[in-house]
């Protein structure tokens, strides 16, 4: 065989395999596209970005917590959208038709957070927006959820962001003991702002105070409900009145989901959905 006609019978070869690796791909389902990193609400303008699921140690990493937040122990969620800021004083008027908050230093200004908002109230507000969305579906991330995004995803973090909390967060030693406009302290790991300090958030938990001891790990939904007389939704992130040890990304607290002593002017909220 000459030279010439070898190397014409390789081409033929080399492009026979081209096309049955090619032809393995036909028929099969198409790659589906990653997330966006960052998907907008056409109502308010709300962003979220995408927070990637996986696996973390959650609860008290660094050992000085409280007793509530332990057993560290290891749990699983999966990829959501968060909303990169605590909904605004403008996002809930835009849905509801009225400004509830009354924290003296941010009464009335749209781009600070939505304070003095009951769980109940907020319940509200997630219906009337998803009512609206064109069949996505807004929700209060579960605790395990907040924990995740505000440790950067699952990192060793004191604070959303790390341990410099003065360049974090709003809290008792730098907000003159008011709410502040969202997003005016650095964005942790995520580019998730406020998740320490400013205001408490609420979300889809009952608080069980020994609930670390028996949650399973995957998608841990909170106890089934009150674990006694009180009805108590957990609170995640500290305030502006909080020292230090309160705007810890480990610490929680509760708030009681219905009564007027909960749409105080130190918790609002953010909200999450699905891909």
């Amino acid at each position: 065989m000459s030279r010439r006609c070898g190397a014409i019978i390789a081409v033929v070869l080399l492009s026979a395999a081209a096309a049955a690796r090619a032809g393995e791909g036909e028929g099969a389902a198409p790659t589906p596209a990653p997330p966006a990193p960052l998907v907008k609400e056409p109502i308010t303008g709300m962003e979220l970005l995408f927070v990637p699921g996986g696996c973390f140690q959650m609860g008290d990493v660094f050992g000085d917590g409280d007793q509530e937040e332990t057993p560290v122990h290891e749990v699983c969620v999966e990829g959501l959208y968060m909303g990169k800021h605590e909904v605004t004083q403008g996002q809930w008027k835009q849905v509801m038709g009225s400004n509830p908050s009354r924290d003296p230093g941010c009464k009335g200004d749209e781009a600070c957070p939505v304070d003095s908002v009951s769980w109940s109230d907020v319940q509200a507000f997630i219906g009337r927006l998803n009512a609206r969305a064109g069949g996505v579906r807004y929700r209060l991330p579960t605790e395990a959820e907040w924990e995740f995004a505000a440790r950067s995803g699952g990192k060793r973090e004191r604070y959303a962001g790390g341990d410099d909390i003065d360049r974090l967060a709003w809290y008792a030693e730098n907000s003159g003991r008011r709410n502040h406009p969202v997003g005016t302290k650095a964005p942790n790991g995520l580019g998730l702002h406020d998740m320490s300090g400013n205001v408490w958030e609420w979300t889809a938990d009952w608080f069980g105070d020994d609930y670390y001891a028996r949650s399973p790990r995957d998608n841990p939904p909170g106890p089934a409900g009150p674990a006694g007389p009180n009805v108590d939704r957990v609170i995640r992130g500290g305030c502006k009145t909080g020292e230090a040890a309160s705007e810890r990304t480990s610490r929680r607290s509760y708030g009681y989901q219905r009564t007027s002593s909960d749409r105080g002017d130190k918790i609002g909220f953010r909200l999450v959905r699905r891909p």
